[in-house]
């Protein structure tokens, strides 16, 4: 079966996706309530039931609301990190099926292999993910996925989980003048956002994916955009500049206010 791979939300909001291999159904972030988590699963012909484990990034509420709701089910696993685990676990009234994870160590759950990674961003011990799944045969052909949504700047390590990726999953969440001129947030917020533990703004991702070499990527989804500080139509056209988009790759732009692809 062909890999499906659908972002569920992608704003300050809430961040979620879903992504299924014909063996297996996983949630990547949980920044949903359970009520829209289980709205949006039934639109893709899924429910909760079916789902096989939810994979966290970090603590905060953007990533992992959805898991006050998903608690009832306990036959669903939550993988997380220790301090991830500790800074959700005293908001919930009752206990999850957590399954913890050591960051920096792959494991292996059901196809896929996992592999956590750290990036800097403000939380206790913040995540990005590396997925591979597929026996290599022609009907289960190899693919990977690199999730890295919350950072304010990439390491070495991180840039080699992107350029292994078939799909990657990557922020664009801001606009550095928008930013700039934007009079909701406070200049301490500001100077947090765009602070090295911070938030990736457009051209720190444009120029990261332009300065890269020998990528294996299809698929590039920019995501996590700030619905005040950013604009798809701004994405679009920096990105459409890209070094091999529409050649080597497709490009998608995530809108915040419908988490709909829109093409680049």
């Amino acid at each position: 079966m062909e890999t499906k791979f659908k972002i569920l939300g992608s704003s300050s909001s809430g961040n979620t996706a879903l992504l299924q291999t014909g063996k297996s159904n996983i949630l990547i972030d949980a920044g949903l309530s359970g009520k829209k988590l289980k709205f949006l699963l039934s639109e893709e012909g899924l429910s909760i039931e079916e789902l096989d484990a939810v994979f966290l990034t970090h603590e905060h509420n953007d990533h992992s609301a959805g898991i006050r709701g998903l608690s009832r089910y306990l036959n669903l696993p939550i993988f997380a990190n220790r301090d991830t685990i500790d800074a959700i676990q005293p908001k919930l009234p009752r206990r999850p099926n957590w399954k913890r994870f050591e960051t920096g160590v792959p494991f292996q759950f059901q196809d896929f292999k996992v592999h956590p990674f750290s990036v800097p961003h403000d939380a206790y011990d913040p995540v990005g993910f590396y997925f591979e799944w597929g026996t290599g045969d022609l009907f289960d052909p190899p693919s990977s996925l690199a999730w890295v949504t919350d950072l304010g700047f990439v390491p070495t390590l991180v840039q080699e989980r992107i350029r292994k990726a078939s799909i990657l999953v990557i922020e664009a969440n801001h606009c550095t003048d928008m930013l700039e001129k934007d009079e909701k947030r406070p200049w301490s917020l500001k100077q947090r956002i765009r602070g090295r533990h911070g938030h990736l703004s457009n051209q720190t991702t444009y120029e990261l994916l332009k300065s890269m070499e020998n990528t294996c990527w299809r698929k590039v989804f920019l995501m996590h955009l700030s619905k005040d500080c950013n604009d798809v139509n701004l994405v679009r056209e920096r990105f459409s500049q890209l070094p091999g988009q529409g050649k080597r790759f497709s490009t998608y732009v995530i809108d915040p206010a419908t988490a709909q692809p829109v093409g680049v």
